[in-house]
């Protein structure tokens, strides 16, 4: 069957393949054959007892796994003809499958020179096929026949597995120890898991408050993180919501200038009033330095239960708010009506007696008048004095009682004061372009649509709704 080359063995009329070299005759089989001619058994088949246990740093991780022996019966035993080449497997032995790589005839056969000192090659191992049907009481073993790339992988039905879980293996070249899969709510389909939850539910966690402190989802309405026992802020609980920027707060206010005095650039700008306090000078939170005719600590305009308030911080030349139809006046009081300052003065009393020796001082004579208007000249001297009719003081710039006709800012009929029988005095705009404005004598509560008058400054307040 063979002839000897210098290469090696080489098959005459025997087309090369894979094969068995009998361990009695050393004659060449080819792959499949259960007994050579000469009569020797060429694949020994003897029930081996399988037993898989995990090492003892495995079986802690996993539990004492104590499965049953799987008993692989054998086929009938054929006769040997040669008892000296009897292979025993031990009973304890743990068996390892693998899939049938290729041999080549000179690796099965072995080289001349160890048939001539005797050595003879031994047969590879051919494992038994595995038992189709599934042992429940204990791990079934499959074999994975294809290239040697392909292991032989295990699965381990086990009563302790996890209902669907995907069986893990340990150790890689081993392939018999199955590792435990790990209980996950995903996988058990316990609260919280994934499992079996429609859209709705896996949307729970968005729709409830993350605790900052282990970013655990809290139910709303719970004051505590069930995980870590963390307080909900009260921001939370209230479900209280903040606003873009501090202007939008009901009730905060801003100041925009309409006139500066000498810096037309600075017209327009606006000032937020954030803090509860806000001091207008030229020093303090709101300043004008270049305003000769604002004192150092002017005005402050502050907060008080949510409405703002202005306040004269007893400034030299006052703080003016524009009238809004007709205010009450009284005696004393000073108001703006274009770039007029006026005063509005009670009627003297009469003081015409006689001197010492007898004689009369001799004037114009008298009309009787409930009060005049005094025009009050820059550095604090009197102007004009009008004493008030039957129908008060008209001030304009035509056909009035007082008329400044080179006033550009003043209207043809600006102001009235008026009197009543009673003696009440009330100071009215009379629609004019620029407005009239009284001096405040105490603190004034200011609305939105205000009008403030500081030294040379006009400024308006707008109040967020």
């Amino acid at each position: 069957m063979t002839e000897h080359g210098a290469s090696g063995y080489r098959f005459r009329g025997v087309n090369p393949e894979l094969g068995v070299v009998c361990g009695n005759c050393d004659a060449y089989n080819p792959m499949g054959t259960v007994r050579c001619e000469c009569g020797h058994d060429l694949v020994l088949y003897r029930e081996a007892v399988v037993s898989v246990r995990p090492p003892p740093h495995v079986a802690s991780l996993v539990g004492t796994l104590a499965p049953a022996p799987v008993v692989i019966p054998a086929p009938p035993a054929l006769p040997r003809r040669d008892a000296r080449r009897e292979d025993t497997l031990p009973p304890s032995a743990t068996m390892q499958t693998r899939s049938s790589a290729p041999i080549s005839p000179e690796a099965s056969i072995g080289p001349m020179s160890e048939r001539r000192s005797g050595l003879r090659p031994q047969a590879p191992e051919v494992l038994p096929r595995p038992v189709d049907r599934a042992v429940k009481s204990g791990p079934r073993i499959e074999v994975i026949e294809g290239p040697p790339s392909q292991r032989a992988k295990g699965q381990a039905d086990s009563s302790a597995a996890e209902p669907g879980a995907e069986q893990k293996w340990g150790h890689d070249t081993t392939g018999k120890i199955p590792l435990r899969a790990p209980r996950t709510p995903a996988a058990t389909g316990q609260r919280g898991g994934t499992k079996g939850r429609s859209k709705e539910e896996l949307m729970d966690q968005a729709r409830n408050y993350v605790c900052r402190s282990c970013s655990t989802p809290v139910p709303s309405g719970h004051k505590f993180c069930g995980r870590c026992g963390a307080a909900v802020p009260p921001d939370i609980l209230s479900l209280r919501e903040e606003y873009y920027g501090s202007l939008q707060i009901p009730g905060r206010a801003k100041l925009i200038l309409i006139r500066a005095e000498g810096d037309a650039a600075m017209e327009g700008l606006s000032f937020a009033l954030n803090a509860q306090e806000h001091v207008v000078g030229r020093q303090g939170h709101l300043t004008f330095p270049e305003d000769r005719f604002v004192s150092p600590k002017h005005a402050n305009l502050y907060y008080r239960d949510g409405t703002l308030v202005v306040r004269d911080e007893g400034s030299l030349n006052g703080v003016y708010v524009r009238v809004r139809g007709s205010v009450d006046v009284q005696a004393g009081d000073m108001f703006l009506a274009g770039e007029e300052v006026f005063r509005i003065d009670a009627t003297p009393k009469a003081t015409d007696h006689p001197e010492a020796d007898g004689t009369y001082f001799w004037s114009s004579p008298k009309r009787p008048s409930p009060f005049r208007i005094s025009q009050v000249l820059q550095g604090g001297a009197t102007g004009n004095v009008v004493c008030a009719k039957e129908t008060g003081v008209a001030i304009g710039r035509e056909g009035g009682d007082m008329n400044y006709p080179s006033d550009v800012y003043m209207s043809a009929t600006h102001a009235k004061v008026e009197a009543d029988p009673a003696g009440k005095l009330t100071l009215t705009d009379l629609g004019s372009r620029n407005g009239t404005y009284v001096r405040l004598r105490a603190e004034r509560d200011l609305a939105h649509g205000d009008y403030i008058f500081i030294g040379k400054k006009i400024l308006r307040v707008e109040v967020t709704g």
